[in-house]
């Protein structure tokens, strides 16, 4: 398991390593991603469909020891 878990927030998924809430986040719950920002988490099912913050996916890719896909 990674430090770090995704989250969908402010129209893109992010990368946080705040402890996630049980049951997962509240829309409009504040969330610390990899990227550096504090933004509103987005609760639904068609939020997970969006991009990926390019960032939080660098950052995650580094923790996790995995190379990025070209």
């Amino acid at each position: 398991m990674h430090p770090f878990h995704w989250v969908p927030a402010d129209g893109q998924r992010h990368a946080s390593c705040d402890q996630r809430p049980k049951g997962g986040y509240r829309s409009g719950q504040r969330v610390t991603t990899l990227c550096g920002r504090g933004v509103p988490a987005e609760a639904g099912d068609v939020a997970w469909l969006w991009e990926t913050c390019g960032d939080c996916n660098v950052h995650a890719h580094r923790m996790a020891a995995a190379p990025l896909p070209r």
